[in-house]
């Protein structure tokens, strides 16, 4: 497990580019420790902006700045940008269509025992119903180095969701972007479709379901729209069931989108694991993920509960 957060990566990673570009600008909501972005306001404090906790202003004044030519990556707590600055994410960045990044940090059940209202289990659902609007969830933080190095070179508004605590490694400092979607693993009986936090665990549950004769694919669906879904149905050919698993509400969110797909164009069963519709148990990230099933062990029995 490596002790670098996927917050941390983007950091790195702006830090690097904004030595030869003087038109990225960082702007936060009070949220510069928490989005690990102190360093890049140290290093670039012409190119940082800090709005003050109103994430209604981040977004319009980040806008702002784009249309003057600027490359901003607006950074807050997913569960106040996904929701309370909504309409200036929906008017002023996407119909706009401006060059924002909106970086949601902390995302899903990150905070864990502080509860609902600092859960953002509803984040992929409201930003990916804005035309224009692009999301990503990165799995780790090569692949969220990879997701920011791709936004820099174009000037389409994006959503990045990342998970608090550091994940860990699938890939390596060789990753490149690739058409949203990765096949980890090929499998012949079954398919794990899962985005963010959920990536490793699916692949530990494949290696689990392995030992016990059943062959597990895993794709990482690090770009939930545009979705790549060539790839999936192209790897759902032939396997008797598609699981899907997500840090998200059990509307809206790549369940909903992968079962959309799979059931206009190879229709089969199709396993929508996520967190429910309703108030999380109180406690830590790994105590709810436990709780609900979302561990290695629990996305493995839950494949095998379907499959008989």
């Amino acid at each position: 497990m490596s002790n670098i957060t996927n917050r941390q990566a983007i950091c790195d990673t702006l830090l690097e580019a904004a030595k030869t570009d003087k038109d990225i600008i960082v702007a936060c909501s009070d949220s510069r420790g928490s989005g690990s972005m102190t360093k890049f306001f140290e290093t670039y404090p012409k190119q940082s902006v800090e709005i003050g906790i109103a994430e209604q202003d981040l977004v319009s004044v980040s806008a702002g700045l784009a249309s003057c030519g600027k490359k901003v990556f607006a950074v807050s707590p997913a569960c106040f940008l996904s929701t309370r600055s909504y309409e200036q994410a929906k008017v002023d960045v996407a119909y706009a269509e401006t060059n924002v990044t909106l970086v949601g940090i902390s995302g899903g059940i990150s905070y864990g025992a502080l509860g609902m209202t600092h859960h953002s289990l509803q984040d992929i659902a409201a930003l990916s119903a804005l035309p224009g609007m692009r999301v990503y969830l990165p799995s780790d933080r090569f692949q969220t180095a990879a997701v920011v190095k791709e936004l820099l070179k174009d000037t389409k508004p994006a959503y990045l969701r990342v998970s608090r605590g550091a994940s860990e490694d699938i890939y390596d400092e060789n990753t490149a972007f690739s058409d949203g979607a990765v096949l980890l693993k090929e499998g012949k009986d079954v398919l794990l479709v899962a985005c963010g936090e959920m990536v490793s665990r699916c692949l530990h549950a494949a290696e689990l379901l392995e030992k016990e004769g059943i062959s597990a694919g895993v794709i990482d669906a690090y770009c939930l729209k545009p979705l790549n879904g060539e790839l999936i149905l192209k790897a759902a050919k032939g396997v008797k069931l598609v699981v899907t698993a997500e840090e998200h509400s059990p509307y809206g969110g790549l369940g909903s989108m992968v079962a959309q797909l799979i059931s206009a164009n190879d229709p089969k069963k199709v396993l929508e694991l996520s967190l429910p519709d309703g108030h999380i148990v109180t406690g830590t990230a790994e105590e709810a993920f436990n709780y609900y099933g979302l561990t290695k062990e629990g996305i493995a029995a839950s494949v095998k509960r379907a499959l008989s």
